[in-house]
């Protein structure tokens, strides 16, 4: 039997032409780069502006730390790419994913 082909994910040319840049290069945060593209992938990528996921849940899908995890949350918000919100003290945050170079448009 063969496997069915993994479904596209159409990605926004700025993500990888200029982000990817700024955060890796710039930044020198490989992680907030794959965080950020898990994160949209999960949101935006699939019609949605939010996404609700544990630091744990993003460490165990990329592969990742949970250290390094908490550190590139640290800078997507410093560069105001994602807000988190949780509706309680246990529960995962919810993070809404931006899109600023959007607003340029």
């Amino acid at each position: 039997m063969t496997q069915p082909a993994p479904p596209t994910l159409p990605l926004d040319r700025y993500i990888v032409v200029v982000l990817m840049r700024g955060l890796v290069g710039h930044d020198r945060s490989p992680s907030a780069f794959v965080v950020y593209l898990w994160l949209w992938s999960k949101s935006r990528g699939e019609g949605r502006a939010t996404i609700g996921a544990s630091l744990q849940a993003i460490a165990s899908e990329t592969g990742l730390s949970k250290s390094s995890v908490q550190n590139a949350v640290r800078r997507l918000l410093w560069r105001k790419l994602i807000t988190p919100r949780r509706d309680g003290p246990t529960t995962a945050p919810i993070y809404e994913v931006h899109e600023p170079w959007k607003r340029l448009a």
